[in-house]
Formats: structure tokens, C-alpha cells, sequence
């Protein structure tokens, strides 16, 4: 029991950046970076702020530094030499704002005449939880022309790893309804399904399989599967030619990404509607090409 709400703690205190933040003993030290957009982004947190909000300062947003952060400089536009033609509709959407050319290219396994946009996310992630809803609603009205792909994070640490896990044995069980019910139950009812061992996060998740009609068997089955294997390799490859960073990150034919921060001129929160319209344009612009 102790176990478990240790590991709970610790989902709702990660922050969805590739490095988890760390209790700081003393500022500025170990004060987890600021995001860009906040106001007082070069000063040092308080001695007052709590973790979890030094874990929402260095959420998801890209620009809040590392690889993203170098991608993110003006040099790169200079790179890319994006034509004003290939800027999108009016000035409405600004390269190097609210999107980044992709130097290089990244190859995408779509048909001729399809614009795959794919997104990166973490099961645990609550910004990528905010914005299930919105990706849902939107799979159902998307033009027929773009084919969306969901590619679990695959950073270097054991929980989002056993999450990523996690996604791809539901899928190769048929039973991605439990991908969002997984999402649910981490977020609403702070459970991780990831232990401190692979043999515990096994165990957590056949348990969770087997509550929602999925036989221990053949969960166990499909997490040691051939295929659950390719795919995890998979995406540690996206993950690492992305170069990501924070998560959710929504590439657009391999060209460009974009995420809440960027589509939201700098803000994550409520820039839900905003990252799907540019997405949208993005994929419009590419499809016409």
C-alpha cells in the first residue's frame, strides 16, 4: 500500500518534460526550469512554491528548453528558408511561433495523397489527458485525407516505458476503449499501473486488464508479444529523430511540430482549439502540395 501511494505521488507530481522534476532542497539550485510564457520566467521560484507547481512550470511546452529550445531558434527559419507561400493562410499562423519546419524532413508511412499527423503523448500526462477530448472530437470531423497515429513517449525512465508498454498490449488485444479508460483511472483515481519493477508493472496491469474482461492469459500473452516489442522500437525511434521533449507533440508530415505552448502564442492552458486549427492548416497546406 505504501508502495502504491508513493507511486502515485509521484505520477501526479511528474511534469510532462522529458526530465521529471526533483524535490528542490534549496533555490535556486535545483529549481526546475521556467516556461517561457510565465511573466517572471528568468526569476527563481519561491521558496513557497509547492512541487507540483514547479512540475506545472516545466510542463509539455517545447520551448521550455533542451533540444526543442534549439529548434526553436530564429537561425533555423534562416535553415528551413520556408517560402512565403509555404507560411500558413494570411499571416494567420507564424513559422517559428506557432509551428517549426522539422530540419530534416522525417520520412512518414502514409499513402500518396495522405498527410499523417502524429502525435507523441504519455498516458500519465495531464495535458495530454486535457486533450483527449479534443482529439476525439476532432478524429470524427477531420478531413478523410489525414491519417492520425498515436506513438507513446519513450523516454529513458521505467514508468513511462511500462505506459508505453501498457498502450500497445491493449491495441494488439483489440481493446483500445481501455486506452482511454487507462487514462481515466490515472488521472481521476491516481493510479499509475507502473511499478518499481517490470514484474510489478506486469502484474498492476494484467490486474487492471483483467477488471475491465481481458483474461490474465492472454494479456500476458500480448505484453510479451512480438509485435508490442516492433512497436516499442519503434517508438523509441520516433522518439529520439523527434528529438521530444515534452509531451503532447504533434508532428505534421514529418515537416513540422507544434504543441499547446506554440499554437497557444506561448500559454499551454486552454489553447486546446488553437493547436487543432493549426494542425488542420498545416495538413491543408501539405495536402495541396
Amino acid at each position: 500500500m505504501i508502495r502504491s501511494l508513493a507511486l502515485a505521488a509521484l505520477l501526479c507530481l511528474c511534469a510532462c518534460a522529458k526530465e521529471p522534476p526533483a524535490p528542490p532542497p534549496s533555490p535556486p539550485a535545483s529549481s526546475p526550469e521556467p516556461a517561457p510564457a510565465a511573466p517572471a520566467a528568468n526569476a527563481a521560484p519561491s521558496a513557497k512554491q509547492t512541487e507540483t507547481e514547479q512540475a506545472k512550470a516545466s510542463q509539455e511546452s517545447a520551448d521550455g528548453g533542451g533540444e526543442h529550445a534549439e529548434r526553436s531558434d530564429a537561425s533555423l527559419e534562416k535553415i528551413a528558408a520556408l517560402p512565403p507561400a509555404a507560411q500558413l493562410p494570411g499571416g494567420k499562423w507564424q513559422a517559428g511561433v506557432n509551428y517549426q519546419p522539422l530540419v530534416p524532413a522525417q520520412p512518414t508511412n502514409v499513402a500518396p495523397g495522405k498527410v499523417e499527423v502524429l502525435e507523441i503523448f504519455w498516458l500519465a500526462c495531464p495535458h495530454c489527458y486535457g486533450l483527449e477530448p479534443y482529439l476525439r472530437a476532432w478524429k470524427k470531423t477531420k478531413p478523410s485525407y489525414i491519417e492520425f497515429t498515436r506513438v507513446p513517449v519513450m523516454w529513458d525512465d521505467p514508468m513511462r516505458r511500462a505506459h508505453a508498454r501498457l498502450f500497445y498490449t491493449l491495441e494488439a488485444l483489440g481493446r483500445d476503449d481501455l486506452v482511454d479508460k487507462a487514462m481515466e483511472v490515472m488521472h481521476t483515481q491516481q493510479m499509475p499501473l507502473a511499478g518499481q519493477s517490470d514484474d510489478e508493472s506486469l502484474r498492476l496491469q494484467q490486474n487492471f486488464a483483467t477488471q475491465n474482461g481481458v483474461s490474465a492469459d492472454d494479456f500476458a500473452k500480448a505484453y510479451n508479444s512480438f509485435s508490442v516489442n516492433a512497436n516499442l522500437q519503434r517508438a523509441e525511434e520516433l522518439t529520439q529523430r523527434y528529438r521530444v521533449s515534452g509531451v503532447p507533440f504533434m508532428a505534421v508530415n514529418g515537416k513540422y511540430w507544434t504543441d499547446l505552448t506554440k499554437a497557444g502564442d506561448g500559454k499551454a492552458e486552454g489553447s486546446e482549439d488553437k493547436l487543432i486549427a493549426v494542425i488542420n492548416d498545416l495538413a491543408a497546406s501539405e495536402h495541396r502540395h
